[in-house]
């Protein structure tokens, strides 16, 4: 029998504190940023690892306004949404080089949205054959890199933007 092995999860698994308060809301308190897996708060767009991700390297980039709709964004705030979107593409392109991405959202439940009350984009980096037999016949992803060592590559090339 083969192990997957994935210990970020436990931490989930055993937490009591799940519910606490929106993921996407950074807050002013910059002190927890490593442990919630944020890697950039600008003045409209945050930008933070996905904590169960789909690959290596998948980002969410969302509004720091909790909104639950891209119309409830001013001009100023999409655009600032998008072009955080194009720029973290540079970064996992450069600090990743994947062959592809997938980029897009879910609005609303039925959409699929998971956190359906704070719109966010997922940039998720994808390599030829990084899905096989496991996900197909087992509902498993296989991760290859510790999700703190992917944060360590990426946050350099967010901290020089702040």
């Amino acid at each position: 029998m083969k192990v997957l092995w994935a210990p970020w999860r436990m931490g989930y698994i055993l937490s009591n504190d799940k519910d606490n308060g929106c993921i996407f809301c950074p807050g002013k308190d910059r002190s927890r940023d490593i442990e919630r897996l944020i890697l950039w708060v600008g003045p409209h767009t945050v930008v933070l690892m996905n904590r169960y991700p789909y690959n290596n390297g998948h980002l969410l980039v969302a509004p720091v306004k909790h909104v639950d709709g891209l119309e409830q964004l001013n001009n100023k705030e999409g655009l600032d949404l998008l072009n955080v979107v194009r720029k973290t593409i540079t970064v996992l392109k450069e600090v990743m080089n994947p062959e592809g991405f997938n980029v897009g959202l879910n609005l609303g439940r039925v959409a699929g949205a998971g956190v359906e009350e704070h719109v966010h984009f997922h940039v998720v980096p994808r390599w030829n054959g990084d899905t096989n037999f496991m996900a197909v016949l087992g509902d498993v992803r296989v991760i290859p890199e510790h999700i703190k060592e992917t944060y360590k590559k990426l946050l350099p090339y967010y901290t020089e933007t702040k």
